[in-house]
């Protein structure tokens, strides 16, 4: 009996195989969750290129920067589910926001499907010359010497460079003051400026 069925589901498969459109059928939108300019973006640019040479189809980046990502994400959410709008989703669009937000406008474990990982990105602590500490130990007492005087800015509020940072900031004991940007591009520029 298992090896009719077994047969039976072996000959059908190739039928239900075909019966399936083609995908793409029309081009596909890539969803970046942060404005234009920051390492996002920079990276759904460059998967959208790899995109259109394997897939052969038009692939069109779409920047909708904020609330931690939950603008794009509750947008991609609200889109048809034909496979056709993709978002380059994070920590925060998929993990974060569940916990910092009391009414998600989405479910990101019901109305989104992994597909891939596509980066591991490192956050790095840098200072500007103006702060007088060399290493880590020299920021952090630095930071306690003066409470409240360090500001640190971030790519946007509740993302994962704001956590990171205030997790840091919390754990060395020194009250510091976040400053989010619209972006980790304009976060990068205020910083070389001082």
């Amino acid at each position: 009996m298992r090896r009719r069925a077994l047969l039976g589901a072996a000959l059908a498969a190739p039928g239900l195989a075909q019966a399936q459109p083609d995908w793409p059928s029309r081009p596909l939108r890539l969803v970046v969750p942060f404005p234009p300019g920051g390492a996002s973006d920079l990276l759904g640019r460059l998967l959208a290129e790899q995109l259109q040479t394997r897939l052969g189809q038009t692939v069109v980046v779409e920047n909708r920067g904020g609330a931690g990502g939950l603008t794009a994400a509750e947008y991609v959410a609200r889109q048809a589910p034909d496979g056709h709008t993709l978002m380059l989703g994070t920590q925060a669009t998929q993990v974060f926001n569940k916990y910092l937000y009391a009414r998600l406008p989405y479910d990101p474990d019901r109305e989104f499907t992994a597909i891939s990982t596509v980066a591991a990105v490192a956050f790095v602590l840098v200072v500007t010359p103006g702060i007088p500490a060399a290493d880590l130990p020299g920021l952090i007492a630095y930071a306690r010497a003066n409470p409240g005087r360090l500001n640190y800015g971030s790519s946007g509020i509740g993302g994962g460079m704001h956590l990171a940072t205030h997790l840091f900031a919390e754990r060395a004991g020194g009250a510091m003051v976040h400053v989010p940007y619209r972006g980790a591009a304009a976060a990068v520029t205020a910083l070389v400026q001082g």
